[in-house]
């Protein structure tokens, strides 16, 4: 009988364990569900991050070109660009085709011809668009062979320069 006694009274608290074990095993598991959920998140966002702060630098560029740039309109700054790498000569044609007014300030574009240009000047012309100290940006490219000498080029360019109000 008094063995039974000690069985009843461990019986319940075995029980109580066993009851105990597994509604820890269960928090555990959610906790680590609740875990892989957050590192997920962290993860897009961290994605997130890095897309915003690309976008944010790009934007921050165009601000610094935007306050640097005192140039009246697109055919000054199409021969401040060629100008600085030395190829004003090259430029055989440049006329202002469209002007618009956008919330931002005025919009014109130009077309420009170039000939007889190589394959090192041209990339030139399009890094020094690029990086110009004012917001310029291509359009349009169209590339021919010259006639007179097959190696060099004939280039003709839709710019678009934004003037800020």
């Amino acid at each position: 009988m008094l063995k039974n006694k000690k069985l009843i009274y461990i019986l319940p608290g075995l029980a109580f364990a066993i009851f105990l074990l597994i509604l820890a095993e269960h928090k555990i598991a959610d906790g680590k569900k609740q875990i892989n959920s957050l590192r997920q998140q962290y993860e897009e966002m961290m994605i997130l991050q890095n897309e915003f702060l690309s976008l944010k630098r790009k934007i921050d560029v165009v601000e610094r070109k935007k306050n640097l740039s005192n140039v009246q309109g697109v055919g000054q700054a199409v021969e401040e660009v060629f100008l600085s790498i030395g190829l004003k000569d090259k430029i055989k044609a440049l006329k202002s085709t469209t002007r618009r007014e956008t919330m931002e300030g005025v919009e014109e574009e130009a077309d420009v011809s170039i000939e007889k240009v190589d394959m090192n000047e041209l990339v030139n012309i399009f890094y020094r668009i690029e990086n110009a100290p004012m917001i310029l940006t291509v359009k349009k490219v169209t590339i021919k062979k010259s006639f007179e000498d097959p190696e060099l080029l004939n280039v003709s360019l839709v710019l678009s320069f934004l003037k800020i109000k």
